[in-house]
């Protein structure tokens, strides 16, 4: 995420923790806004940085997006090449 960079294995840890709190409860609606993975005891320890910048909630949900397809965990990201 520019000039950051996370383990592939925290940033799908991040995603279970976002997607855990997203279908707690299908009748209440908990806004996305109010939510912060950094409240979470289980968010790996490369995030505590993230947790003190004020854009920390658009870091974690473009983390979040970089890993929801279902495509190939190397030829999904443009960071990375060699998939065609």
């Amino acid at each position: 995420d520019g000039d950051l960079k996370y383990s592939l294995e925290s940033v799908k840890k991040l995603r279970e923790l976002m997607d855990e709190n997203r279908h707690v409860n299908p009748h209440m609606v908990v806004s996305m806004a109010s939510y912060s993975p950094c409240d979470e005891k289980d968010l790996p320890e490369e995030f505590q940085p993230v947790c003190k910048r004020e854009d920390a909630s658009m870091v974690f949900e473009r983390l979040n997006q970089a890993v929801q397809d279902d495509l190939c965990e190397i030829c999904a990201n443009a960071a990375c090449t060699g998939c065609f």
